[in-house]
């Protein structure tokens, strides 16, 4: 079975990423699934959701195997498993309702005192019930917590409290750093037990904590933060609890109260205080359960006869099987796609001509390949030579992922789709008609241009005609069909009417089409990447940077992209205010619409003197040479390693060809 395996990848030790998993949690909870048989695919869900929603969409699995945390806000655990609910993918543990309702320590309490569990007292503040300086029933020690944290956030030894002045500083600090809420509750002098529970397994046996904390009277110590995440060392777990027969198994008996009145599913921990007369106080519930190695639920485990920690995860996995009937539904990883990669292979090196400079070496090629085969699809390399249109028909391919240019004339780079089109094989990126207008810089500029989009003026100088009159120097020409900067040099700029006589015929010869020139525009030169189709996400803006050696009238030149040259660096995020990223974000979007693009796209654009955005062209196939590309850098700079660019470029056309498989068979 094709396991997705979601989580929060830990990168740090600061508090707000406590619940995370630690890389080393990852990789052993990932082998775990692998000893099991299963194909294991481990997601990190920080970050963008669109890229997680790319890369499932692409990785197909047949469940979801999920320990995701969430990173912000009161339901930042049922973020996850109401998106994997929208998107019709089994997942383990309980849904968005549960995750949501047992993050909430308060209206936990209230179902479960209701449903005749034992809980302390407790009062709830917020900023709209703020503290008033009454404690009503409440009778001291009481204990301070943030009522929407895990994993002991906020809880330091300093939260128990035994006067009403020492309240007061420890919930008014609590509330500055916890605003969504914070829980007054009656200590319970004891110690800190818990109880672990499979739905396919039972209730487990309870869990004792001895704490070794210095100086604490017994009974008063608590397992706080400190002692979860920096000196857990301090800690011993005592399976069984050290209690009596009869006190476990009323803890057991609330445990499972707690279980079936909350609804969680698959696995959960029930967490008490209990006295020294052996009286139980219910404190919280936790539906997301650390499965870290040594965690309280695998040694429990083990104390009931899963001795292994890969029986404990075969239970969480049967158990998400039998209630979602994956056993009657087909193994989404025996519809594994077999999906084309058409390019067009790179032999002369850019550095010695621009012959084949908008191709891609071999190892971009091979890159991308793995990329796809990491999601668990079957990839074939189709060069487009002449010969393609000839063996295509051969192969049974389910998705071609386009990055191949094209041969010759100015509509090669759509002779790929175009090819695809008429043999019914869907295909990523822009539409034939897209990729023919935006290869033609003219017709591009003026598609944007009457979509409100500001362009220099400029004209379009065929062979033999005359250069223009009606421009202001100075001007920049560029071939008005090529690619990759190519014919764009340092002595591309024109300052009067003899310099451009002799660039535009040397650029005639050279290429044999016509040339464009435009009025120079003296601002600060970006670049926006964008992905998806309707309503595309706008990467970070990356903003091309020269140096004084590049002179007054800078350009991004073939040399600059071929590293020949120094005098350029990029900054990604660009270092500019929120209302020019929000301009730059609002024109690239616009281009990207008029220009009829999908799946991916880069957008050129540039200032004029007084901070204008004006639209320069538009790659709709751009490069993706891993760590070097520009795309490839802007995406990293948004979280996105190479693989996952790669999956949300290939997410839409998954959408398009099921969809399309969808109609063929209503």
């Amino acid at each position: 079975m094709r396991i997705a395996f979601t989580h929060n990848l830990k990168t740090s030790e600061d508090e707000e990423q406590a619940e995370f998993d630690s890389p080393e949690t990852v990789a052993t909870i990932a082998d775990l699934l692998r000893e099991l048989g299963h194909e294991v695919h481990p997601v990190d869900v920080s970050g963008p959701v669109s890229r997680l929603v790319a890369r499932l969409e692409t990785l197909r699995p047949d469940l979801v195997f999920n320990t995701a945390e969430g990173t912000r806000g009161r339901y930042r655990e049922a973020f996850y498993p109401a998106l994997f609910e929208q998107l019709d993918l089994p997942f383990t543990g309980s849904g968005p309702h549960v995750c949501a309702l047992t993050l909430d320590k308060q209206a936990t309490k209230l179902l479960v005192a209701q449903a005749g569990v034992p809980t302390p007292k407790w009062l709830f503040f917020d900023a709209e019930r703020p503290w008033k300086g009454e404690l009503g029933e409440l009778r001291f020690p009481v204990i301070i917590k943030p009522n929407f944290e895990g994993s002991s956030k906020g809880v330091t030894a300093d939260s128990v409290v035994h006067d009403m002045p020492n309240l007061e500083r420890v919930l008014t600090d609590m509330l500055k750093r916890y605003p969504s809420g914070a829980l007054i509750e009656e200590f319970i002098i004891g110690d800190d037990v818990t109880v672990p529970f499979l739905e396919v397994g039972g209730v487990l046996e309870a869990a004792s904590y001895k704490l070794h904390v210095e100086g604490m009277k017994p009974g008063h110590a608590i397992y706080d933060y400190d002692l979860k995440n920096t000196n857990s060392h301090l800690v011993d777990v005592n399976v069984p609890a050290h209690l009596p027969e009869q006190t476990r198994a009323a803890l057991r008996a609330h445990t499972d109260t707690i279980r079936r009145t909350l609804d969680i599913r698959d696995l959960g921990r029930a967490d008490f205080r209990v006295t020294k007369d052996g009286e139980i106080a219910f404190i919280e519930v936790n539906a997301l359960p650390s499965l870290e190695p040594g965690a309280s639920l695998y040694v429990c485990a083990a104390h009931a006869g899963f001795g292994q920690e890969t029986q404990v995860l075969e239970r969480v996995i049967q158990s998400a099987m039998l209630r979602q009937n994956l056993t009657e539904r087909p193994a989404r990883s025996a519809r594994a796609l077999h999906i084309g990669l058409a390019h067009n292979l790179r032999r002369v090196d850019p550095k010695s001509g621009d012959v084949d400079a908008e191709f891609d070496s071999p190892t971009t090629v091979h890159a991308i390949a793995a990329a796809i085969e990491s999601l668990g699809h079957e990839v074939t390399l189709l060069e487009a030579t002449p010969d393609l249109a000839r063996v295509l028909g051969e192969y049974e391919l389910d998705v071609v992922f386009n990055i191949a240019e094209g041969l010759r004339g100015r509509s090669r780079e759509a002779q790929i789709p175009a090819l695809l089109d008429l043999l019914g094989i869907e295909h990523t990126g822009s539409d034939t008609a897209a990729l023919s207008v935006t290869l033609d810089k003219g017709l591009a500029k003026r598609l944007v241009r009457e979509a409100g989009v500001a362009t220099a003026a400029w004209h379009l100088v065929q062979p033999g005609q005359p250069i223009p009159t009606t421009l202001r120097f100075p001007v920049i020409a560029k071939p008005n069909a090529e690619g990759s900067s190519k014919g764009v040099s340092a002595t591309s700029v024109a300052r009067d009417a003899v310099q451009l006589l002799t660039i535009t015929q040397e650029l005639h010869a050279r290429y044999g089409s016509g040339v464009l020139v435009e009025e120079f525009l003296t601002g600060r030169e970006f670049t926006v990447g964008l992905l998806g189709e309707r309503d595309p996400q706008v990467l970070p803006v990356m903003e091309i940077v020269f140096d004084e050696s590049v002179g007054e009238l800078p350009i991004y030149s073939y040399e600059h992209k071929t590293e020949v040259e120094a005098g350029v660096s990029f900054v990604v995020p660009a270092a500019i205010d929120d209302a020019l990223r929000a301009r730059l974000s609002e024109v690239a979007t616009t281009c990207f619409e008029a220009l009829g693009c999908r799946d991916v796209a880069r957008i050129d654009l540039r200032l004029d003197a007084a901070g204008e955005p004006h639209f320069i062209e538009c790659n709709p196939l751009p490069g993706l040479t891993p760590g070097f590309s520009d795309l490839c850098v802007i995406a990293l700079a948004a979280g996105m390693d190479h693989g996952a660019l790669i999956a949300a470029i290939l997410a839409p056309a998954l959408r398009r060809l099921e969809q399309a498989r969808a109609g063929s068979t209503s």
